[in-house]
């Protein structure tokens, strides 16, 4: 009988979980471990955790959220692969993934979708991913077919999406009211790199000063994690 439950457990798929709330982790763990082939393996709340956990447990799979505290799910994302080409991750974020999914895709995500989708669908993309494929919802796969055939990869619906991921980290972490030093210490970045960011944001953004980036960094902290900004200040003559 013993023998038999552990061949049974090593025939399911291993998944970890990374997200920073506690409630969020124990429903999706509940989920998964309802389905006959899954498991979860592990999970953790930040990303120094995750690295270090999943290091050491062999998952099959990791789920990320792209929001964990002062850390970035992106950058979460770069360093797994950095250190196993051939993880697969499946984002699943309360983000929007107009502006998102393509970013978590250039750093080899395999999937995103959002935390709204019902369960089932979840599950859904959960195995996609695991069978070696990419998941994508209908509503994303439509817009990006739509830019590839009408080659518009260049406009932007949103002066978000004009930031580089590193620059959009920056921008939510102004949003949360760090400081130019915390956010150096934060991101192991040189306070001239930092400025050189938020230079940067408030070129690509047309915010007049540090005021103007800090009103809207706010404000799209609040409001940004299911729709994009989608109004500009008007370009400057």
């Amino acid at each position: 009988m013993n023998r038999q439950k552990e061949e049974d457990r090593k025939m399911k798929y291993r998944i970890f979980i990374v997200d920073d709330h506690p409630i969020v982790r124990r429903g999706i763990k509940q989920l998964i471990n309802q389905e006959t082939n899954l498991t979860v393996c592990g999970e953790a709340s930040d990303m120094a955790s995750a690295l270090e956990a999943i290091a050491a447990c062999n998952c099959d799979l990791v789920i990320v959220d792209l929001s964990l505290g002062q850390d970035s799910g992106i950058r979460l994302i770069e360093d797994l692969l950095f250190n196993n080409p051939n993880m697969k991750i499946l984002v699943l974020s309360m983000h929007d993934e107009s502006l998102y999914a393509e970013r978590c895709f250039s750093a080899g995500a395999k999937g995103y979708i959002m935390k709204q989708e019902p369960p089932e669908k979840v599950i859904s993309a959960l195995k996609i991913v695991l069978n070696g494929e990419v998941y994508i919802s209908n509503t994303l796969g439509s817009r990006l077919l739509y830019k590839l055939v009408s080659k518009q990869s260049a406009t932007f619906s949103s002066p978000i999406e004009q930031l580089s991921n590193r620059e959009l980290e920056v921008f939510q972490l102004i949003g949360k009211g760090l400081k130019t030093r915390k956010i150096a210490e934060q991101l192991n970045l040189s306070v001239k790199t930092i400025e050189t960011y938020i230079d940067h944001i408030k070129k690509k953004m047309n915010l007049e000063d540090s005021r103007d980036l800090l009103l809207h960094a706010v404000q799209w902290g609040l409001n940004g994690k299911s729709q994009t900004m989608q109004t500009t200040k008007p370009q400057k003559k």
